[in-house]
């Protein structure tokens, strides 16, 4: 069961939408109104897309919902009647799916019953590089292109924009406009199952709600994973180890530089620094040599202040002087 699917409870006879998935193996039903339930997953039975077809043809069902007040409203016309509908608004995601252990496939997936003109680009403004445009039908994927591991610190930032689309009178959604930039530290560690594809994924959501759900703690249950043997934790990736020495000459980091500003090149060198300290980090090196050559000093100054009183960094000073001068920074690593 994912978010934005439909599904029934087993005893009752409510139908919904799940738009959370809660701890305990409990998910979050929205039901007539706008109201939400937590149930148990077993509890809820997917609603079949051919188990509709056939029920809603014939007799009609002896209960309706009203429509959702607070979320896309919809109707579609038989005839003289009106039977409103209850909608997965909520459910879009990019997902990396590993192909090999150095490439990805990243894809756009739409779990939600709204079609969606969408656009993704990647890069800052002014210097956005188109990815994919087009309409994203309802319950359908598309594949973005594939990606390389040893690239991670230049995919830059993924800008994902949408509008929400139904044939039928309803309330205006606002249009979508997601950010992604991601982190060695968060995005080899974040792998599910991706609706639809139905296979374990790099998975991010970008409807997923700023508002965090206070979580209820309940140690007798924590304790009880804890030494449950079934469980099975998931292997941690660690990301891929760097040199150890890292060149961060612009022209050694992009071939597009002659279009950036300086302080895009600054915010390009410093993001390929902090990622490739954090992977040095993780991978348990003693040392890393950062190269930022003299030029004004800006480059060599903002490293010195970013490494001084970091916790993983035992010490760090100028290194190899006589080839590099004062163009290179020796971390020694805790």
């Amino acid at each position: 069961m994912n978010i934005g699917d439909k599904v029934r409870l087993v005893h009752g006879r409510e139908e919904g939408i799940i738009t959370k998935l809660l701890p305990n193996n409990c998910i979050e039903v929205e039901i007539e109104d706008g109201f939400k339930i937590p149930v148990q997953r077993s509890e809820a039975v997917l609603i079949n897309e051919l188990e509709k077809k056939v029920f809603n043809t014939g007799k009609v069902a002896t209960q309706t919902f009203a429509p959702q007040r607070d979320l896309g409203q919809a109707r579609t016309f038989t005839g003289n009647s009106t039977a409103p509908e209850i909608l997965a608004n909520k459910g879009l995601y990019m997902a990396f799916v590993p192909l090999n252990d150095r490439e990805l496939a990243q894809y756009l997936i739409n779990n939600t019953d709204w079609e969606l003109p969408f656009m993704l680009s990647v890069g800052t403004d002014p210097h956005h590089k188109g990815l994919a445009s087009g309409v994203l039908k309802p319950k359908t994927h598309i594949k973005v292109q594939d990606v390389l591991v040893k690239d991670f610190e230049q995919w830059g930032t993924f800008t994902f924009q949408a509008f929400f689309f139904r044939l039928a009178f309803m309330n205006l959604k606002e249009p979508l406009v997601k950010k992604l930039k991601f982190r060695v530290t968060t995005f080899f560690k974040n792998i599910q199952k991706a609706p639809l594809l139905n296979k374990d994924a790099h998975l991010f959501q970008l409807d997923a709600e700023d508002a965090v759900t206070p979580v209820k703690i309940e140690p007798d249950k924590i304790i009880e994973k804890m030494f449950d043997k079934q469980e099975k934790l998931e292997p941690l990736k660690l990301p891929t180890k760097p040199s150890q020495s890292v060149d961060l000459h612009i022209e050694e980091l992009t071939s597009e530089h002659s279009t950036m500003s300086n302080r895009q090149m600054l915010e390009l060198q410093l993001t390929t620094f902090e990622r490739k300290f954090e992977a040095a980090v993780a991978n348990g090196m003693d040392e890393i040599v950062f190269i930022h050559g003299v030029g004004n000093g800006t480059l060599r100054n903002e490293l010195h202040k970013r490494l001084s009183g970091h916790k993983n960094v035992k010490y760090y000073e100028d290194a190899q002087k006589e080839k590099f001068g004062y163009g290179a920074t020796k971390v020694k690593i805790k």
